[in-house]
């Protein structure tokens, strides 16, 4: 669980210039059905924070939010490198397709109606009565991606 206001001083620390409230929480895409049954049940799985950046897309593995980051723990996606961004509804997450110069990245990110009772939901809150930043910053976010490279 991490609060959002941490989140974003991490990140600014590690030398980025985060853009508030343009977070949230990914995983990345199943590979195919079994995988993705296998992700949905909890049984594997790795989340990141997708942060959008000044100049980069930044993902950052979860478990190093509580430890000092450090920038080569930080997937770092220049903008300018980008070609295209596609975000697209996949069962109960969004699939969101980082298309840059020589590769491709695919993302997963839960939707925010069930937020609440997945693991989107338990770790984008500081507490147990904190807000669901996840959730919140989920639709601006999306919306920011898609308009990156326009």
């Amino acid at each position: 669980m991490a609060k959002e206001t941490k989140v974003w001083e991490i990140i600014k620390s590690a030398g980025y210039m985060p853009i508030e409230n343009k977070n949230i929480i990914v995983s990345y895409a199943p590979k195919n059905l079994s995988d993705s049954i296998v992700k949905f049940l909890g049984c594997s799985n790795e989340f990141f924070v997708l942060q959008i950046c000044k100049d980069a897309l930044v993902l950052v593995p979860f478990g190093k939010m509580m430890q000092d980051l450090k920038k080569e723990v930080v997937l770092e996606i220049p903008l300018n490198t980008i070609r295209q961004i596609e975000v697209t509804p996949s069962g109960l997450n969004y699939l969101i397709t980082v298309e840059t110069e020589n590769d491709v990245i695919m993302l997963s990110a839960q939707q925010k109606e069930l937020s609440d009772m997945r693991l989107s939901g338990m770790l984008g809150r500081g507490g147990i009565f904190s807000n669901n930043w996840h959730k919140e910053n989920l639709d601006e976010t999306l919306e920011m991606l898609e308009n990156l490279v326009k």
